[in-house]
């Protein structure tokens, strides 16, 4: 007498067709990458520094970066102790993690969002670590105050205009 065997349900994969042809990354993998990329950017980290850190070449960090290949767990974990964010900060702002990334908007696309996110530029990157390099909490909120009004008073032009 044979007994029936129980189907056990498919999960659910994050992973795509593309990805699923001999292994090449995705967009997951090419968001982490970027995420990747804009952390050791703002800790003033150059891709060789990194490498050494976890003992790879920085060829192997820009093919993260680029997401032209996956990052294992082990290795995300490292780079999180190294770059000093949680792990789950990789995922932040992905379709698949379901939540933006910390200080984004939730809905609607924004500055942050698809091809010319303006957090992947290199100036913007650089800026926000050459601001936050100033040691002074009243300096950097006087800095801050000064362009917020030099924006708006450029903003204000634009609509007259």
């Amino acid at each position: 007498m044979a007994t029936a065997r129980k189907k056990i349900p498919e999960k659910k994969s994050v992973a795509t067709e593309e990805t699923k042809k001999k292994g090449r990354a995705g967009s997951l993998d090419e968001h982490i990458g970027m995420r990747l990329r804009q952390r050791r950017a703002l800790m003033g980290l150059t891709q060789e520094k990194l490498a050494d850190a976890v003992g790879i070449t920085f060829q192997q960090v820009q093919k993260y970066e680029n997401g032209a290949n996956r990052i294992s767990a082990g290795r995300l974990y490292e780079f999180s102790g190294i770059l000093d964010v949680p792990v789950d900060y990789f995922y932040e702002g992905s379709k698949e993690s379901g939540k933006p990334a910390h200080g984004m908007a939730e809905s609607g696309q924004s500055p942050f969002q698809g091809e010319d996110n303006v957090m992947q530029r290199k100036e913007t990157l650089e800026l926000i670590r050459v601001y936050y390099s100033i040691h002074s909490p009243k300096l950097r909120k006087d800095l801050f105050n000064l362009v917020k009004s030099m924006a708006e008073s450029l903003k204000a032009q634009d609509s007259d205009a």
